[in-house]
């Protein structure tokens, strides 16, 4: 019995090592194909994965690609996914031709796909591109190496993490070609995850060694990033179209002895998508204090002063430092003396790349007098560095509160909170005796003017009631509070964008006035940032009508603003990118 009970448990992690295999299999849609002839070839890993290095390709030209797809599926409760990597190519020239493996990292091990076997024969003219360069024929030239001269790569610093854990996200361009023109096709979607932005420094293209081959290197956007729950989270590709300058072969012998002809060539790269896996926070000595914190952190409070006078402020300040989800912090919930009246924290972040303090600074005033203590505050957080929670106590704090003044002369309460002290300057003994008489009409009592007061205040009443009453009428429509107030915050962001011009801040400068342009558009056409681009921005102008010399100039200042992050733009002076900005939100204006 036991024999057979070892010889089932032997099959069973046997048939989990073959089966649980990652699998990546190359495929073309034709095998055969005349001359001037498309197909598409698709490599498929069943896993999540990274790192994909493309098949050498000769005799084959590469029109697009690679072109990344993600597929999930369920059934019966059994989850699977995979990732699809596919080009399109067109066949050259007659001939057998081998498109060779390609290789990618799933799980920590290299993959290598089979190689695939074409056949070329006779078929239509293969189209031929005669002239120095332009985009015409861009797609016939010299692509089939591009991929591997000009690519995008997602680029983490961790990706596995606790929930809450600070990732920082980069997004770089890889380059060894001319790049001309650059437009970002899809931002990425980070669902699953709180994200801020991190402001890129003006930077010049460095050299970077990728996988023994030297490239120019860019920072295209960089993101942090917090996971808001446990499990596996998909990062979905950035996407960036460019025109690319590339030199082609050519049978001139001058040509060959200048350097040859070049081309321009449209070409769309992708990221290949990134999984983050993310561990859940341990239930296991997690105190009562902790609320969320996940980093490394220290606290310390301060008071101005330990001795004040009753009703005079007092300011408590609460000071957490350190790195990790600092913008995520919770209000802390100090147990202040009940003869302390207390208001809301003014809450200030100083933070640069997830590290940085934050200040909750608490105006309490003390009523009454007595010696009071303002206790400890305990402040717990989760260190991802050795897994485990750390709890921390700010000092105690006594106070010393004295009999004080409301006024010159008037006593506050004393310890029985009764003593008031009378002075006749401010409180008269009531006059006794015979006080006298007024005849009515004879004061302002029962007069015209006192009437008209008495119904001054019922008027005021109803008209402030209508008044808000249409307010709120007004206000109700949130798509339309927002495409009222469009153009008000875009000239904020064109305000701001002057500032950086004036402070020859040139990026900063481009990068205000795209964000104002979005902003303003997103506000205006109640369309999310996130789902803007140049298309949903062109056909929401023109389903409302909008002049196409409008549509065209505000896609070229966009354009312009884009290009800008990444080369210096000289056809055009900044002066005049801000005015035809801000023409084009008055002529939007002006016609929606």
């Amino acid at each position: 019995m036991k024999i057979r009970y070892y010889i089932l448990s032997l099959l069973v992690l046997l048939s989990a090592q073959v089966f649980g295999q990652a699998k990546f299999i190359g495929t073309a849609s034709k095998t055969v194909v005349g001359t001037g002839g498309q197909f598409e070839v698709s490599y498929t890993i069943n896993t999540n994965a990274d790192d994909f290095t493309p098949p050498n390709v000769t005799g084959l030209h590469i029109l697009s690609g690679p072109n990344v797809s993600n597929s999930f599926e369920s059934i019966n409760g059994q989850s699977s996914q995979s990732t699809t990597i596919s080009y399109i190519m067109m066949a050259i020239k007659e001939g057998n031709f081998t498109i060779g493996p390609a290789s990618i990292v799933a799980n920590g091990t290299k993959v290598t796909s089979n190689s695939i076997q074409i056949r070329v024969v006779k078929g239509q003219p293969v189209p031929q591109n005669n002239g120095g360069g332009g985009q015409s024929g861009a797609s016939n030239a010299n692509t089939q190496d591009l991929s591997k001269s000009l690519f995008l790569r997602a680029v983490v610093d961790k990706d596995n993490v606790y929930q809450g854990q600070k990732i920082t996200l980069t997004y770089k361009v890889y380059f060894r070609v001319d790049i001309l023109q650059n437009q970002v096709n899809k931002l990425p979607d980070l669902t699953g995850f709180w994200n801020e932005d991190v402001k890129l420094q003006q930077q010049q293209p460095r050299v970077e060694t990728y996988k023994g081959i030297k490239y120019n290197v860019a920072d295209v956007k960089q993101v942090l990033l917090f996971p808001e729950h446990a499990g596996n989270i998909i990062i979905d590709p950035f996407e960036i179209s460019f025109v690319a300058r590339v030199r082609v072969a050519t049978g001139d012998i001058m040509d060959q002895f200048f350097g040859g002809n070049v081309q321009d060539v449209n070409y769309t790269a992708k990221s290949l998508p990134v999984v983050i896996h993310v561990k859940p926070l341990p239930e296991a000595g997690k105190p009562d204090s902790y609320t969320g914190a996940v980093g490394n952190f220290n606290v310390e409070a301060s008071v101005d002063k330990n001795e004040l006078k009753a009703n005079e402020a007092l300011n408590y300040k609460i000071k957490v430092t350190g790195a990790g989800n600092i913008k995520l912090l919770k209000n802390l919930n100090p147990a202040f003396p009940a003869d302390f009246e207390k208001y809301d924290p003014k809450i200030t972040d100083t933070v640069n790349g997830g590290a940085g303090s934050r200040i909750y600074n608490y105006l309490l005033i003390p009523r009454h007098k007595g010696d009071f203590t303002i206790p400890e505050v305990k402040f717990s957080y989760f260190n991802p560095a050795n897994g485990k929670y750390t709890s921390l106590s700010t000092k105690a704090f006594n106070i010393k509160v004295n009999k004080g003044l409301t006024e010159n002369n008037v006593t506050a309460f004393s310890d029985d909170k009764q003593d008031v002290k009378l002075l006749d300057k401010d409180i008269h003994y009531i006059k006794t005796g015979n006080a006298g008489s007024i005849k009515q009409g004879d004061g302002f009592y029962g007069s015209l003017p006192y009437y008209l007061l008495l119904l001054l205040g019922p008027i005021a009443c109803a008209g402030a009631f209508v008044y808000r009453n249409r307010v709120r009428k007004e206000n109700s429509d949130v798509v339309k509070v927002k495409s009222r107030r469009a153009s008000k915050v875009a000239a904020k962001h064109l305000a701001n964008a002057q500032t950086e011009l004036q402070a020859n801040n040139i990026k900063a400068f481009y990068e205000a006035v795209f964000k104002g342009l979005y902003g303003y558009l997103s506000d205006k056409l109640n369309i999310s940032y996130a789902d803007l681009d140049r298309e949903t921005i062109s056909s929401a102008l023109k389903a409302k009508a909008v002049n196409e010399n409008v549509v065209a100039q505000l896609l070229d200042t966009l354009d312009l603003c884009e290009m800008a992050r990444y080369a210096p733009v000289t056809h055009i002076s900044t002066n005049e990118v801000y005015e035809k900005a801000k023409n084009t939100i008055d002529a939007i204006e002006n016609e929606i």
